[in-house]
């Protein structure tokens, strides 16, 4: 997505009038805004700007009832939506701030508290492909900060003298350019209407390039895959027919045999019948041998025969059904409510004696300081840092490390399970942080914070190096 659309969008919401974010929901690739409807801005009811991180960074404005929004919404998570909807729901757009050279953007929003107190707060959206990030800074006494996807800082970035995209715009709108900037030329965008109307139809498109497509493109494959696969057994079920069916003329012969046999028994080889009938027995087998052999074959081929009709009779059933969903898609996935996690958790509450020792070898893996009697836990080394995170801290327990600094992990211990510790140790424990780490000879630093529960480790990642679902900041200097 182009800055200069990025900003034009965000511009044209704002002059459309003070929208109010009635709804939020939050995916890990996505977070939407559910506006307010207003009829002198001519927004309906149910219209939502989506910030989507991945597959490719963008602002989408989608209805609640468009196919890719069902998808979008199923993927949504029920913590990371509640504890963004405490900070966002009810907040007004007052401002945006932005460069047409550079894919950022930032959102001023207001809102009053129950109390009374007017919040105010910023939420930044970076929209550039592979460090696309989200970030809500409270402004004044409401601290809260949240963050999303890349973490960046919040200071507006440096632009570049010009860019490609810009000088698109400048060849195209000329004189224009201010007014295409500040949302007022539809023309931004190909289609017919209003520039919501466009904007909204160009989302629509986009989704069902990058949402609805390569999910079609997934259920195809499976699709596919299992019509090959009942192909397959449609012949394995002809080559059992067809071997069933070739052992039932042996009834016959072993008919004709019987009737015989009061002459034949313990015949060998090669005789001829009374009627003319030439028989070969098997090698090595007499005659009353034979004629048993051969009823049971055909007693088990008519058994075969009985069992590959049912078994036709449910693959054609099972490859009509198959058809039917290759012509008519399933719908979207609906929204599922997550089932509430046990009180027990697999976490080690305690770290064993070899996860104490340091990777070295040389002491313990980490200091213990008592906070007001809250316990804290400070990494030492990189390896100790995921021991400390992964083996020994519990998943209610709060993390905390320094922004963008390398140093060590450190932990909250949350024996009572409440949602956040008091401020004061919160912030005496991330002193510590900034303290234990490369910051501790610069000034004001930034330290996040959030559940151990939030804190991850994809494969390939290097020691002590790590990936938030989601956090929390907060400033302090660093202190011993």
């Amino acid at each position: 997505m182009d800055a200069p659309l990025l900003l034009a969008l965000a511009r044209a919401r704002l002059q459309a009038g003070l929208g109010c974010i009635q709804n939020v929901w939050v995916s890990p690739r996505a977070l939407a805004l559910t506006w307010a409807p207003d009829r002198r801005a001519d927004w309906e009811s149910g219209l939502s700007w989506v910030f989507l991180l991945n597959p490719s960074p963008e602002l989408w404005l989608l209805h609640e009832k468009d196919p890719a929004m069902a998808t979008l919404k199923a993927e949504a998570k029920g913590d990371l939506s509640r504890r963004w909807g405490q900070e966002l729901k009810g907040a007004h757009l007052e401002d945006v701030e932005g460069d047409p050279r550079e894919r950022w953007l930032r959102l001023s929003l207001r809102r009053r508290a129950v109390t009374g107190r007017i919040e105010e707060m910023r939420l930044c959206f970076q929209a550039i492909p592979g460090r696309a990030g989200l970030r809500l800074d409270g402004v004044d006494l409401n601290p809260a900060r949240m963050g999303m996807g890349v973490m960046f800082p919040t200071t507006t970035p440096e632009p570049r003298a010009s860019s490609p995209a810009i000088q698109r715009w400048e060849a195209q709108f000329g004189d224009g350019l201010a007014s295409a900037l500040n949302g007022q030329v539809p023309e931004v965008l190909p289609g017919e209407g209003s520039l919501f109307a466009r904007h909204r139809a160009w989302s629509q498109a986009r989704a069902n390039l990058l949402i609805l497509a390569p999910r079609q493109a997934g259920v195809d494959r499976k699709l596919l895959k299992e019509r090959q696969r009942l192909q397959r057994y449609g012949e394995a079920l002809a080559k059992d027919r067809t071997r069933h069916e070739a052992t039932l003329p042996l009834r016959a012969k072993a008919q004709s045999l019987s009737a015989e046999l009061w002459q034949l028994k313990g015949a060998q080889g090669r005789f001829e019948l009374s009627d003319g009938t030439v028989i070969q027995l098997p090698e090595g087998m007499r005659a009353e041998e034979a004629v048993q052999k051969w009823f049971s074959a055909v007693k088990r081929a008519e058994r075969g025969l009985q069992r590959v009709v049912e078994l036709e009779s449910e693959q054609a059933r099972q490859l009509l059904e198959l058809e039917a969903r290759l012509i008519d898609p399933p719908p979207a996935p609906k929204p599922t409510k997550e089932l509430p996690k046990p009180k027990g958790t697999k976490r080690m509450e305690t770290g064993s004696k070899k996860d104490l020792k340091r990777s070295d070898g040389k002491g313990k893996a980490y200091r213990n300081v008592m906070v007001d009697g809250w316990e804290v836990i400070i990494g030492k080394g990189d390896a100790d840092n995921d021991t400390l995170t992964f083996k020994v801290a519990s998943a209610l327990d709060f993390w905390m490390h320094v922004a963008g600094v390398p140093g060590s992990h450190v932990i909250i211990r949350n024996p009572d399970r409440i949602s956040e510790p008091p401020r004061e140790v919160l912030e005496r424990a991330a002193q510590l942080a900034a303290f234990f780490s490369k910051a501790r000879d610069g000034g004001k630093v930034e330290v996040h914070w959030c559940r151990v529960a939030d804190v991850s480790k994809p494969r390939g990642f290097a020691p002590g190096k790590v990936m938030l679902k989601t956090f929390k900041s907060v400033r302090v200097y660093p202190k011993e």
